[in-house]
């Protein structure tokens, strides 16, 4: 009896979290995790678009830009399991707030760099200390807003990162063409655009934490820690900001989410139970499709791409190529074969922008009409298989439009990764869901590293190889999602026992 005394009026973490609402505390979050992810977009991927603006003055060979591109994605894969265990154990928004400020201030001082590897190691050690934003931002998110809202804001976030390689051009645009060089004797380099551009992306990172210092840390993180009085208050809180003063928040407790407090956890203790049973399987399965998702190797290299197009455009008649034959005419010009453009072209940057508003657009369609029909994991599936048939065949078109189009649809297979970390935050326990993500996220971007490399090469030597393995494995990705569960069976949890008394 006493037990049922101490039980009466304590209801489970979901069932407090859908009385605390969904307002304008829950839009706020969801904008600031989104500029949390662009602000990581900026730091580490705004080399591809400063290796091509900053080749000449750097001087770099199409190897030594490989480099450039890629080591901030090694800089990602180092820091994902650091702060997915930071932020499982200290709070996902106290590491989020640390990795912003650090990010933004390392990513500024790399504008000035007096070469390409000073550029390199900067570039590689912000995207460290950035490789936080991701798996933190969404999971702060997701453990803030209602299970009935959070498959919407989690996909809509996933469509701000489909966007943030446009929105990295929209900031380029008016930066990259102004022809201003005043020189520093000092470090006997000239200030320049690309120079201007580097400290323009700190600027998310920047307005991102100013925002996320007044937000409150996770719920459901304080509530698993044992903190229930704390957790109820951060309840009461966003309640009042989402409903207002006036609404009543008629819960006096929650019911334990685990009897495992985080903040003991060693990083052995996250580890180890993703790699068994019942984890194991959705473990290797998650990590899979991330490491086969390869159409994001060329979604690196798509700025130097669509420059290369347009330069060709600008040399001579391109209408009867594919875009490898493209590809090698530009290499076949007269003159230097290792010769680059010195800039890039406003309209290039114009196509990122194009490329990453069809992604937001088309995942917005999916999040808002299909996925909540089909699921994400089938969707995924469809996905998967469309745009990797759609990098085979950009070979057998000899039409600039036609392979244009083809290519375009390969890369529309990047969504599919928001649909697969939607999967993870809603398969995996509380105290490991920051690790798990994290970890899985690592082993494609492991793939992705070695991917943009091997990209960089093929475009210049067996380009059509390039796209038929990239493009295959892609598509058999679809083979792999099969193996997950039917996440439409995920979302309404039963309440515990105790509570449906």
């Amino acid at each position: 009896m006493e037990e049922n005394k101490e039980d009466f009026g304590k209801v489970s973490f979901e069932v407090a979290l859908d009385k605390a609402g969904f307002g304008l505390y829950s839009y706020i979050n969801t904008i600031c995790s989104g500029v949390a992810i662009i602000s990581m977009a900026c730091l580490a991927y705004g080399a591809t678009i400063l290796v091509p603006a900053s080749a000449c003055e750097l001087q770099t060979t199409r190897a030594q830009q490989g480099l450039l591109v890629a080591a901030p994605v090694v800089g990602l894969i180092i820091g994902a399991t650091l702060w997915g265990y930071l932020g499982d154990t200290r709070g996902r928004r106290k590491m989020l707030l640390v990795s912003l400020l650090s990010s933004a201030v390392l990513n500024a001082l790399s504008s000035i760099s007096v070469n390409w590897v000073m550029l390199m190691v900067l570039q590689f050690f912000t995207a460290l200390l950035a490789a936080a934003k991701y798996t933190l931002s969404m999971t702060l998110l997701s453990e803030c807003v209602p299970m009935a809202k959070r498959n919407l804001v989690v996909l809509m976030v996933s469509s701000i990162f489909l966007l943030s390689q446009g929105i990295m051009a929209v900031l380029a645009i008016p930066v990259i063409p102004l022809t201003f060089s005043h020189y520093l004797p000092t470090l006997d380099i000239y200030w320049n655009s690309w120079r201007t551009l580097v400290v323009v992306y700190s600027i998310p990172s920047l307005l991102c934490a100013c925002v996320l210092y007044f937000m409150q840390e996770s719920p459901k993180f304080v509530l698993v820690r044992g903190d229930e009085r704390q957790a109820l208050e951060i309840l009461k809180t966003i309640q009042r900001v989402n409903l207002g003063k006036k609404a009543a928040f008629d819960v006096s407790g929650l019911f334990p989410e685990s009897s495992v407090l985080t903040s003991k956890l060693s990083a052995k203790d996250q580890i180890v139970p993703l790699f068994k049973a019942p984890l194991l399987k959705h473990t290797i399965i998650l990590a899979l499709l991330f490491m086969f998702q390869l159409s994001g190797s060329f979604l690196a290299w798509l700025p130097s791409i669509a420059n290369r197009v347009i330069w060709m455009y600008e040399a001579g008649e391109v209408e009867d190529l594919t875009l490898c034959g493209i590809l090698r005419a530009d290499l076949n010009m007269p003159g230097d074969p290792n010769a680059t453009p010195c800039a890039l072209n406003v309209t290039s940057l114009l196509i990122v922008l194009l490329v990453g508003a069809v992604q937001s657009i088309l995942n917005l369609f999916l999040t808002i009409v299909v996925v909540n029909r089909a699921g994400r994991r089938n969707t995924g599936m469809v996905l998967a298989a469309v745009a990797g048939l759609g990098g085979v065949l950009v070979n057998l078109v000899s039409n600039t439009i036609g392979t244009s189009v083809l290519f375009g649809l390969f890369l529309m297979g990047i969504i599919a990764q928001g649909l697969y970390t939607a999967i993870a935050v809603t398969i995996f326990p509380t105290h490991l869901r920051a690790m798990a993500v994290a970890l899985t996220m690592t082993a494609g971007r492991i793939t992705s590293f070695a991917g943009i490399q091997i990209a960089n090469y093929l475009l210049g030597t067996n380009c059509e190889l390039g796209f038929y393995l990239y493009g295959t494995i892609f598509a058999s990705s679809a083979i792999v999602a099969s193996f997950l569960p039917d996440d439409r069976l995920l979302r309404n949890p039963q309440r515990p026992p105790k509570e449906q008394e």
